[in-house]
């Protein structure tokens, strides 16, 4: 069997968490294939409400086994406060939770030269989670990374202390911050011993070994296409590749092993921190999006930038996955709009494109818009697509119809029962 693939198609916060939990029924294996506690999948289930950051969104179905592959970076200290969440709630995951060795782990100095690296930056932040994600891969790619199959060896303390010893002296080249390092040091720590307890694999072998025996594998990406490390609106990106290609690298398959690439995409569009943002609403508009989608950030608190949809942002990162279907969220965000704008073209100096330009951080570019009639209704009671009032319908429709896409399900809400499937 193929590996199915889940991608956010804008900044990140489209909603994935929620499509993961719904369509995981239908495999057998969920795996995380990037990122780290920078990601925050909310799923709500009843009237519970719970966020991971590091465990992959399939937890909650109790046959489904789920993987946390080698692309994945892990702070121990995190990943143990869900291990007590899912606890606390009594949903059994061990039997059903694996860890690949060659996961990066990242440190508490990763952390602190995350943040004493940001403060330094002053107006040039990146807005960084301050999760220590970027330090981590930076020691990943410099090949002096400890992984969690180090935990394993006799030696561990040893390639910790090291490690640790090559960051004080980095940290030295920056303002001093205030960060508790020995009471950071305790805890973490204190989560290895728990996380010592739970299933290291070699993650490729297991994963193979799965799509070559028939199950059906789910790869669950984190962040957003546009946060991508080679193709995002860099330097305000990720560290990691959050497109498809980063399914290969983050899992250890082969590129014929993808099989459906599906985006999720919200109705609307947002994103956390600093970074180019052409359909950024500045207005009443950009307010009202914020309040209505309660647009704060899973993983940070932080309020999010709010926006009309970006086609030409879209159609750049639909082509850049492959992406074979798309599925629609928070469409009941817009319940209250008389208009709603759809940004179809971008105006780059004078010249009307669709394409993304070299360096869209830089001045000069206009979005182009096209207006469409509201539904003004609420969303709360339509359990099917041809339900939506005929605006919403012709929303859908065009919004299709400009990526070129099958549009296979709309959520209309956070709830697990609000999702309308073709």
């Amino acid at each position: 069997m193929a590996v199915d693939v889940i991608l956010g198609l804008q900044w990140g916060d489209e909603g994935k968490g929620k499509i993961v939990d719904y369509l995981a029924d239908k495999y057998d294996m969920v795996c995380r294939f990037q990122g780290g506690p920078n990601a925050g999948h909310t799923i709500i289930i009843g009237t519970n409400k719970y966020v991971l950051h590091t465990i992959p969104s399939g937890i909650f179905r109790q046959k489904i086994t789920n993987v946390i592959g080698n692309g994945v970076v892990i702070d121990p200290i995190t990943m143990v406060r869900e291990l007590d969440n899912l606890d606390k709630e009594g949903i059994e995951f061990r039997s059903r939770l694996f860890i690949a060795r060659k996961a990066h782990l990242i440190l508490p100095t990763h952390r602190y030269i995350d943040a004493a690296s940001e403060a330094a930056k002053g107006k040039q932040k990146i807005g960084s989670t301050l999760k220590g994600i970027g330090p981590t891969y930076m020691d990943k790619t410099g090949r002096n990374g400890l992984r969690v199959g180090d935990i394993e060896t006799a030696d561990f303390k040893e390639k910790y202390e090291a490690l640790k010893a090559k960051h004080m002296d980095f940290i030295k080249l920056y303002p001093e911050i205030d960060f508790d390092l020995a009471a950071e040091e305790q805890k973490w720590f204190d989560c290895i011993e728990i996380i010592k307890e739970l299933n290291f694999v070699d993650g490729e072998y297991m994963v193979n070994k799965a799509i070559k025996a028939g199950k059906k594998v789910l790869a669950e990406g984190a962040q957003g296409s546009m946060l991508d490390i080679d193709f995002g609106t860099y330097p305000f990106v990720t560290s990691s590749n959050t497109i498809s290609a980063g399914v290969c690298n983050g899992l250890g398959i082969a590129p014929s092993q993808i099989g459906e690439v599906i985006g999720i995409v919200k109705a609307y569009c947002t994103r956390v921190g600093s970074g180019p943002f052409p359909t950024q609403l500045d207005d009443a508009d950009g307010e009202k999006l914020r309040k209505i989608g309660s647009e704060f950030g899973a993983t940070t608190g932080r309020p999010r930038r709010c926006g009309w949809i970006d086609i030409p942002q879209l159609l750049y990162t639909i082509m850049l996955s492959g992406v074979t279907q798309i599925v629609i969220t928070k469409l009941d965000v817009l319940d209250e709009f008389e208009t709603i704008k759809v940004g179809t073209h971008y105006d780059v100096n004078g010249e009307v494109t669709n394409e993304l330009p070299y360096d869209i951080n830089v001045s000069g570019i206009s979005p182009i818009y096209e207006s469409h009639k509201g539904w003004s209704s609420s969303l709360e009671d339509v359990t099917t697509i041809d339900g939506l009032p005929q605006e919403a319908k012709d929303y859908v429709s065009e919004l299709e119809r400009q990526f070129g896409i099958p549009i296979s399900m709309i959520s209309t809400g956070p709830e697990r029962r609000k999702l309308l499937v073709k």
